[in-house]
């Protein structure tokens, strides 16, 4: 089972996505495993965006996230990253696929609604940055033997 961060950004709570982004993943048959709604610190941002830091774009980038709450969120499931990614599509909202999170609620990249892990290590890194290991629930849903190989 993999795991990934998803953070519904600023601009998806403030616009009301919540929960028709959770739904998009619940849909897909993963797991929610982690969850919590909070004001994003400028510390969390820094290092959440650490890998932008000097970039021209960063000081934006954490007036953004720190701007509005967020929903933090940890997934799980078979291939998780790559399936995540697929529902959220590509950062410009007008490039994404149809169907997908971005293309059906975005338009440009900075307002692109969510952040999702990009690798299994980035994942495990983001997760242990956003969330304390016990607030990871571990559980399964009975209809996941009808879903998972």
């Amino acid at each position: 089972m993999e795991r990934s961060l998803v953070l519904v950004k600023p601009d998806g709570v403030q616009r009301g996505l919540i929960g028709k982004i959770i739904t998009r993943f619940e849909d897909r048959g993963l797991r929610l495993i982690a969850a919590k709604f909070l004001l994003v610190s400028p510390e969390l941002a820094s290092a959440h965006y650490a890998v932008h830091a000097g970039k021209s774009f960063y000081d934006a980038l954490i007036q953004f996230i720190t701007a509005s709450p967020v929903m933090a969120m940890v997934w799980e499931g078979p291939d998780a990253i790559a399936a995540i990614r697929q529902t959220v599509g590509k950062t410009r909202g007008t490039e994404a696929d149809p169907g997908t999170i971005r293309h059906d609620y975005a338009l440009q990249a900075r307002y692109n609604l969510v952040h999702a892990s990009d690798s299994p290590e980035n994942a495990a890194a983001e997760i242990a940055l956003w969330f304390k290991p016990e607030e990871l629930v571990a559980w399964q849903r009975d209809t996941e033997k009808w879903t998972y190989e």
